[in-house]
C-alpha cells in the first residue's frame, strides 16, 4: 500500500443469502467504512453477489465455485461436483484474498456451530481464507463475531485455525471470547462489543400505541425461526421443531383470544414456512406477517410494537435497539448473553421447551414492567453506542495504518 493508492478491503461471509442479520453486520460494516475511509475499494466474495451488489453498490463475487454448494449432494455426479468445488475453491479464495489490503469478515456467527453446520462448507471456506490471508500478508479481520463451544471435532479444529491466523479478532459477546480461549486460542489482546448492529440507525420512535385502562391493547411481534435445534441435536431435530412450532402457535393463539393483534416476523427466508404453518392454525385476522427485507424493515416493526417475542438472535437485537420490551425464545447461550446485557436477563424462555403458559405468565410480566424496561433499555442503548465507537476507532487503528507509519499486524498464536 503507497501514498495515495485506495486501501482495498474486502468483506467475506454468507452475506446477501436471505439471513438479515449476516446482511445487517455487512450495512454496519459498510457505512463505517464509507465514513471513516471513504476513498477506499471494496467489494466482497459472498453468498448471494447480486443482492448485495445490488443492494449496497459494491462489486461482488460469489463464495462457491460449485452452486449448489448448500444443497444435499446425492447423485455422483453431484457429489463430484461438490468435490471438485473444494479443491478450485482453494485457488479462487487465495487469488480474491491477494488483491486485497485488508479482509473484514463482519459480524456474524462464523466461529458456531448452535445451528446446523457441516465442517466442510462455512468453516472450511472460512479458514481458507485466513490461511491465504496469513500465506499471502493479507490482513484478515473478525469483527464482533460470535463464537461457542463445538462438539464436531473437524469442525472445532477448522475454527480454532481460522481464528489463530486471523490478524484480528473481536466479539459480541463474553461467551464468544471465552469459548475461542477454550478451543486454545490466544484470546489476551481480543475485546468484546456489542453486536455490529446496534450500530445502525433506529427509526424514529411512534407515538404510543398502547391503550392501557383508556384504549384497546397495542401490537405484539412474534419472530419465529425455523428451528431444529443445533448441531448436536440432529438426532431429534425434528421433535425439537414440532415443540417448537406447536409451543410458539399456542401462545399466538392465546394472544389473539386476548384481542391482541400479532405481526409474525422472520430473520431468514428458510423461516417463511413457519410463518405460514401459524398462519394456516391460528387463521385470524389479527395475525399478520411483516415482510421484511433489512434490519432497518425489522426495526420499523418491533418500535411500533408494545412488545416483541422472539426467536432469531438478529430479531432480539432489532427490538432491543428500538427500546422495545422483549421477551427471548433463546435457542443458544448468545441469546442470553445479549437480554442479560440489556437488562432483561430474567425475560428468556428455552426454544426448545416451548411451554405456552409459562410463555404467557413471563409475557404478561413484561408487559407489566414496561415502562420501567424502556428506560432500562434507553440507558443500555447508549452505553453499546458508544463500545461501538470504540471498537470502529480499534479496528481502523489495528488495520488502517498510516502510510506514513505501517504497524505490523498482531500475530496470532
Amino acid at each position: 500500500m503507497t501514498s495515495g493508492t485506495p486501501v482495498r478491503v474486502g468483506l467475506f461471509g454468507l452475506l446477501g443469502s436471505g439471513n438479515l442479520g449476516n446482511d445487517g453486520s455487512l450495512e454496519a460494516v459498510l457505512g463505517h467504512l464509507r465514513r471513516a475511509h471513504p476513498d477506499a475499494a471494496v467489494d466482497a466474495l459472498c453468498g448471494g453477489p447480486e443482492v448485495v451488489a445490488a443492494r449496497y453498490g459494491i462489486p461482488a463475487t460469489r463464495l462457491h465455485w460449485y452452486g449448489g454448494e448448500y444443497r444435499t449432494a446425492s447423485r455422483a455426479g453431484a457429489i463430484a461436483a461438490k468435490g471438485l468445488g473444494k479443491l478450485v475453491d482453494v485457488v479462487r479464495t487465495a487469488a480474491w484474498v491477494r488483491r486485497h489490503d485488508v479482509v473484514i469478515v463482519p459480524g456474524m456467527g462464523v466461529l458456531e456451530a448452535t445451528l446446523p453446520l457441516r465442517p466442510w462448507g462455512f468453516p472450511y471456506s472460512l479458514f481458507l481464507l485466513c490461511a491465504s490471508g496469513r500465506l499471502l500478508g493479507t490482513r484478515v479481520a473478525l469483527v464482533g463475531v460470535g463464537a461457542a463451544p463445538i462438539g464436531s471435532r473437524p469442525t472445532r479444529a477448522l475454527v480454532r485455525w481460522s481464528a489463530r491466523l486471523a490478524a484480528y479478532r473481536s466479539y459480541r459477546d463474553d461467551l464468544s471470547r471465552d469459548a475461542m480461549r477454550a478451543m486454545g486460542v490466544d484470546t489476551a489482546h481480543d475485546e468484546v462489543h456489542p453486536d455490529l448492529a446496534f450500530s445502525l440507525p433506529a427509526p424514529p420512535s411512534p407515538a404510543p400505541v398502547a391503550g392501557g385502562p383508556a384504549g384497546p391493547p397495542g401490537p405484539v411481534c412474534v419472530g419465529v425461526m425455523d428451528f431444529h435445534g443445533g448441531d448436536d441435536d440432529r438426532a431429534r431435530a425434528e421433535e425439537i421443531h414440532r415443540r417448537y412450532l406447536d409451543g410458539t402457535t399456542r401462545f399466538v393463539r392465546a394472544l389473539v383470544e386476548d384481542g391482541r393483534p400479532v405481526r409474525l416476523l422472520t430473520g431468514d427466508e428458510v423461516d417463511r414456512e413457519v410463518v405460514a404453518a401459524i398462519l394456516d392454525a391460528v387463521d385470524s385476522p389479527l395475525v399478520t406477517a411483516a415482510e421484511a427485507a433489512s434490519l432497518a424493515d425489522l426495526m420499523k416493526e418491533t418500535a411500533a410494537a408494545d412488545t416483541v417475542v422472539a426467536t432469531r438472535y438478529h430479531n432480539l437485537v432489532c427490538a432491543l435497539k428500538t427500546g422495545t420490551p422483549t421477551l427471548a425464545l433463546s435457542y443458544a447461550a448468545k441469546s442470553d448473553a445479549l437480554m442479560d446485557l440489556m437488562g432483561l436477563a430474567e425475560f428468556c424462555h428455552p426454544a426448545r421447551e416451548v411451554d405456552a403458559d409459562r410463555l404467557l405468565d413471563l409475557f404478561r410480566e413484561l408487559e407489566r414492567r414496561s415502562a420501567e424496561l424502556r428506560r432500562t433499555l434507553a440507558e443500555r442503548n447508549l452505553a453499546a453506542a458508544r463500545r461501538l465507537d470504540h471498537q470502529f476507532a480499534a479496528l481502523t487503528a489495528a488495520l488502517f495504518p498510516t502510510t506514513d507509519h505501517a504497524p505490523t499486524s498482531r500475530k496470532a498464536p
